[in-house]
């Protein structure tokens, strides 16, 4: 697999992305490891998040208790928490060389926002490239997962679902039909793993991917 490097930075930006209970958060602390001890420097952060105001965001959009919260409005919460992430901390860790792993990022909109809440994709895409002044992942993981089995891992334990994992499961198949027929229109891009794939197996498999761009 070769990437194009859209963004011209010197540093590799790397976007998990797929449905509640795909995996994601076990391989982006799998691929961290991994690519420290080869020597590069990481920064691993997630969405929404990874700043203090996109923290604050996350748990307006994420948490149960803080009243109804409009499709439109959804999608554009999640929007400004990715602009302030881009700016202030995506950016400049790319412009230093170093690899960023982020735990969803664009697509996760298109799908959860577009499919799932019944919004235009295009116009969530494009709102989305605004904000993040057009910035796209060199390489976009996505950990396909079947609706019901992210539902039986996410309540295996003891955590409560958020808003967007307690939504039913045709909520869940409307969006991961969407991140697959992303991933089909461009195929460069992305890296499409089953996520019934062993912990180290998935692993091993973006590693691969990886070999001669982390160099």
């Amino acid at each position: 697999m070769t990437f194009p490097l859209p963004h011209g930075l010197p540093g590799l930006f790397i976007a998990l992305e797929g449905g509640d209970g795909a995996g994601k958060s076990t391989q982006a602390a799998l691929l961290c490891r991994a690519l420290e001890g080869s020597g590069r420097a990481v920064v691993r952060t997630r969405e929404p998040g990874g700043t203090p105001i996109g923290e604050k965001l996350r748990s307006l959009v994420l948490e149960h208790g803080h009243g109804e919260i409009d499709a439109r409005t959804e999608a554009l919460l999640f929007a400004a928490s990715r602009a302030a992430h881009v700016q202030q901390v995506i950016v400049p860790a790319l412009e230093r060389g170093d690899v960023v792993v982020c735990d969803r990022y664009i697509d996760s909109s298109v799908a959860y926002q577009g499919a799932g809440r019944g919004l235009d994709p295009q116009a969530v895409l494009d709102v989305n490239l605004w904000a993040t002044n057009g910035l796209r992942p060199d390489l976009t993981v996505l950990l396909d997962v079947d609706p019901a089995e992210g539902r039986t891992r996410r309540t295996s334990g003891a955590a409560a679902e958020d808003r967007l994992e307690s939504e039913p499961d045709g909520f869940h198949a409307s969006i991961r039909a969407a991140f697959l027929e992303l991933a089909q229109e461009e195929p460069e891009r992305y890296l499409v793993l089953a996520a019934t794939g062993s912990p180290q197996d998935l692993h091993r498999a973006i590693l691969e991917a990886l070999t001669g761009v982390t160099a």
